[in-house]
């Protein structure tokens, strides 16, 4: 099973139409599944919600192009994650190390609203990405549905594993770590600080290095 949908994947009528509509309103945008974005031996994988439709729909990166990449990529060079200049564009030549970034949806839904057959659809891309890096230790999920998702993935039961920011659950060699999502609306109302980004950001790594 390939971990990357094929490009104008029909799998999701609802989300396939509106990348069609949004392929006439912004011809010069990637309109399609996005792909996950890796460095090599990644040893941490940070799992977003779905492409925003200004963000990584426009570029074809993850979380490149909007606020919450802003934030995410700014947190990933600081603890090195990451190298390079983050120049909100897919070629900006910005790198990521031992780690890489993928979301539980791949293509934008409308109003930023995946539905749930969908994030199920798509989960089959998520099961198979994790399985190909044999590095692996670490997910960092962003947000309830990808924390539910990731659950979903690894067979956890999402009763005995909550979403919670901070909270950590082992899972054989994996660790999963959940955190509010770093968009614009949590940082804005305080539900996420960029300290709290930070620290959680820091324990994923921890979790995922603890001899760096």
């Amino acid at each position: 099973m390939s971990h990357q949908p094929p490009r104008d994947c029909p799998l999701c009528p609802r989300l396939a139409d509106f990348r069609a509509a949004n392929r006439k309103a912004y011809p010069d945008y990637f309109n399609d599944p996005v792909p996950t974005f890796a460095g090599d031996n990644v040893r941490l994988l940070i799992v977003g919600l779905a492409p925003g439709l200004h963000g990584a729909n426009k570029t074809g990166r993850p979380f490149t192009g909007d606020w919450a990449g802003d934030l995410l990529y700014a947190t990933l060079l600081k603890h090195g994650l990451a190298r390079g200049p983050y120049l909100e564009r897919a070629d900006d030549g910005l790198a990521l190390v031992d780690c890489a970034i993928t979301n539980a949806v791949r293509c934008v839904p409308p109003q930023n609203k995946p539905l749930p057959a969908e994030i199920k659809t798509c989960r089959q891309f998520l099961i198979a990405q994790i399985g190909a890096f044999p590095h692996l230790r670490a997910v960092l999920a962003l947000g309830k549905i990808a924390h539910d998702s990731v659950c979903d993935t690894l067979a956890m039961k999402k009763s005995a594993h909550p979403f919670q920011h901070g909270a950590a659950y082992e899972h054989g060699k994996l660790t999963l770590v959940s955190s509010y999502h770093c968009s614009r609306y949590n940082t804005n109302t305080g539900v996420l600080t960029e300290a709290m980004f930070d620290a959680v950001v820091k324990q994923a790594k921890m979790a995922a290095m603890p001899q760096i």
